[in-house]
């Protein structure tokens, strides 16, 4: 017994310090990155995405704002006063950041919190005023805490501001629309990994509600521990803008077990979905999102996307209202008797229709790429495709 507990603390020691060499070597990759002329950012996005990611906030004091390529003379601006009195979005913007208590860190002093979301409400507030095209949804207060509690304030609103008009620019229309067409990938990529369980939840008819939380707040809503939601961010900033329905994917996939063990009925399968373990294999499913990007990339899912059947309730009123009036098994019954006509309608007509590849052959695909890239080789597949998305949207020079 003895023998096996010292194998086993020197296994851990040796992990211990596996982590601790590898932490030094990419501190050092970064520190390089960061004092060349120009700036690597490619290295620093692949640093952003691989484990571990930018590893402390000093360190995305420094990152960040290059992966946004937000100018130095930006950086260094003081933020302006906000005007409070008669701002169209101050009543709700201040009623979504008395009620984000939990986003701050646990014991932190009630005066300094307070300070904070003073603090946080004049981001917001600046943003808007700076850019009156954009429309506050709530939600995106979740999102402008993680960059205040990183960066501070005044980095914060340099941050927020160029995040705003690029990667979250969809949140922010007058509509949901766009951000409804965005939740429309989250289905195709499902299917193309395992058929099994996108047909269950198409058979719930659960749509993609369940994921609005994620998508909107970048996760930071739904998930507890703060050091995940920033790992999450590092790997966001430095992918293309479409990464986080990735990520959603890649969660429910985890979930598969679950999933295809739940009553098939909306309301059920909507609660299961909706309620995010927060012990989740952060780093695997990182890896895992990046393998997916590459091998189903938003070019070859657009199509779907944009024709696809959402059953989707634009707001969480209307899904409950629906999950109500929904009767047991009616789903299945009601999808039953369409196959079956559909079926039939094609018997009749002899029509000869090309069909979707089967769950084999698209498993058989699947293993032929191989599920599992390389980190190195995902890492690098999913940077090149940020650079080759950023020049559009003025992110790089």
């Amino acid at each position: 017994m003895k023998t096996c507990r010292s194998v086993g603390a020197s296994s851990q020691m040796n992990g211990q310090h596996d982590w601790d060499s590898r932490r030094k070597r990419k501190i050092a990759d970064i520190t390089q990155a960061l004092s060349v002329s120009p700036v690597d950012v490619a290295a620093l996005r692949r640093m952003a995405i691989s484990e571990g990611g930018l590893l402390t906030d000093e360190i995305r004091c420094q990152v960040w704002p290059r992966l946004l390529n937000v100018p130095s003379q930006v950086l260094d601006q003081e933020p302006e006063t906000v005007e409070r009195e008669n701002n169209k979005d101050y009543n709700q913007v201040l009623l979504d950041v008395q009620r984000s208590l939990r986003r701050f860190p646990p014991g932190m002093p009630d005066e300094q919190r307070e300070g904070l979301q003073e603090e946080l409400i004049d981001i917001i507030l600046r943003v808007l005023k700076r850019n009156p095209q954009l429309h506050y949804y709530q939600g995106y207060h979740d999102i402008v805490v993680t960059f205040l509690l990183v960066l501070g304030e005044r980095l914060a609103t340099a941050l927020v501001e160029k995040l705003s008009t690029h990667h979250l620019r969809d949140f922010m229309d007058p509509t949901m629309d766009n951000t409804k067409h965005i939740l429309n990938y989250l289905m195709p990529i499902i299917e193309r990994v395992n058929p099994e369980v996108h047909d269950f939840m198409q058979q719930a008819e659960v749509g993609t509600v369940f994921a609005l939380s994620w998508l909107i707040t970048w996760f930071g809503h739904v998930l507890s521990d703060f050091r995940h939601v920033v790992r999450l961010y590092d790997f966001f900033l430095a992918c293309h803008p479409l990464m986080p329905i990735y990520f959603a994917a890649v969660i429910v996939l985890y979930r598969e077990e679950e999933v295809l063990e739940c009553e098939c009925d909306m309301a059920m399968v909507h609660h299961l979905l909706s309620q995010i373990p927060q012990d989740l294999p952060y780093e695997t499913l990182i890896s895992r999102a990046g393998d997916l990007f590459v091998q189903f990339p938003p070019s070859e899912l657009a199509k779907e996307a944009s024709s696809h059947d959402s059953v989707a309730a634009s707001t969480f009123k209307d899904f409950d209202l629906a999950s109500t009036q929904q009767r047991p098994d009616s789903v299945l019954r009601r999808r039953r008797k369409q196959k079956q006509a559909a079926l039939e309608s094609s018997a009749a007509t002899s029509v000869v229709a090309v069909a979707q590849p089967s769950a084999a052959r698209r498993f058989v695909r699947l293993a032929v790429m191989g599920l599992t890239v390389a980190l190195g080789a995902a890492a690098l597949a999913v940077v090149n495709t940020a650079l080759e998305w950023a020049p559009k949207l003025d992110l790089f020079p």
